[in-house]
């Protein structure tokens, strides 16, 4: 089954008095490039849930976002003692300098309020994850990697179809290049004969053949016609066979290249380069959607 390494994931678990959410968004890459976006997740288990990710992922550009929150809203907050008397100390010394005409009473409660809104005052408690919050949490890890792969498997049916199809458009394009093998090679020879009609010149007839039938073998593109629909017979082999077939698709898909441009500097026909260019484009086609192919 062939996936794309484009996909997205979210789960959500509730433990205790806690609601923790997972998302994961993946997008196509080399690697395997995790950013793992958490103000909770204990340092111990980053590196087993950077292992796990990599192991059920294989590769591509991914962002995991772990958040926490209090179900009831009730959740414990703390005012920092020495962060608020230091705000406070200083928003005071600059009341003071600046003589306003106010009452101590409603200046101090305007201190207050100010102050409680400074950063790092108010802080959540943030306590050690139970052992119970830390398996609901890989559970919710586990589902949100569920649901990101399910999302893959439906892009990658999407990918393998429209790559089927491109596929079969270079071999039928192909077929329709050799329609003009039959006028190509005459067309050549009368090119050539015309062009010394025109020089005045008169070779030997022996000598004159022998090096026209090895110019013409030089531009005989029989094999180049197989080798390329072996590589699109392979290229369909191998999305049917492999598991992460996206590296190699691209190595197939270069070969394939290299004998779409063999064709063309050989063909020296207008019709058969018109062809050429059609089964170029088909390739681009080919060589973009490959680089989303895990």
């Amino acid at each position: 089954m062939m996936l794309s390494m484009t996909g997205y994931g979210k789960s959500e678990v509730t433990s205790g008095n806690k609601k923790y959410t997972v998302e994961i968004r993946s997008l196509n890459g080399k690697g395997s490039d995790i950013s793992l976006k958490s103000s909770f997740l204990p340092k111990d288990k980053e590196l087993e849930y950077r292992q796990y990710l990599t192991r059920r992922l294989v590769r591509g550009n991914i962002d995991v976002f772990l958040t926490s929150e209090a179900v009831s809203g009730s959740e414990a907050r703390r005012i920092d003692g020495d962060v608020f008397r230091d705000y406070f100390r200083q928003m005071s010394e600059i009341v003071s300098s600046l003589e306003l005409d106010c009452r101590e009473d409603y200046m101090a409660s305007v201190l207050v309020s100010s102050v409680l809104r400074m950063p790092d005052v108010v802080s959540a408690d943030k306590d050690d994850m139970t052992e119970e919050e830390t398996m609901a949490l890989g559970k919710a890890l586990e589902e949100a990697v569920d649901a990101l792969i399910a999302f893959r498997a439906r892009e990658g049916a999407v990918l393998r179809a429209d790559l089927q199809t491109r596929v079969d458009n270079i071999e039928r394009i192909l077929s329709e290049a050799e329609v003009f093998e039959t006028e190509r090679v005459p067309l050549i020879r009368q090119r050539i004969l015309s062009r010394m009609e025109e020089l005045s010149l008169s070779p030997d007839r022996d000598r004159l053949e022998q090096e026209m039938i090895f110019y013409l073998e030089k531009l005989d593109v029989n094999e180049e016609k197989v080798r390329l629909r072996q590589h699109c017979r392979y290229f369909r082999d191998t999305m049917d066979v492999e598991e992460c077939p996206g590296k190699k698709l691209g190595f197939i898909a270069q070969e394939m290249g290299r004998e779409i441009n063999t064709l063309g500097s050989k063909s020296n026909h207008a019709g058969m380069q018109k062809c050429v260019v059609r089964m170029k484009d088909e390739l681009e086609k080919i060589k973009e959607q490959v680089l989303n192919v895990l």
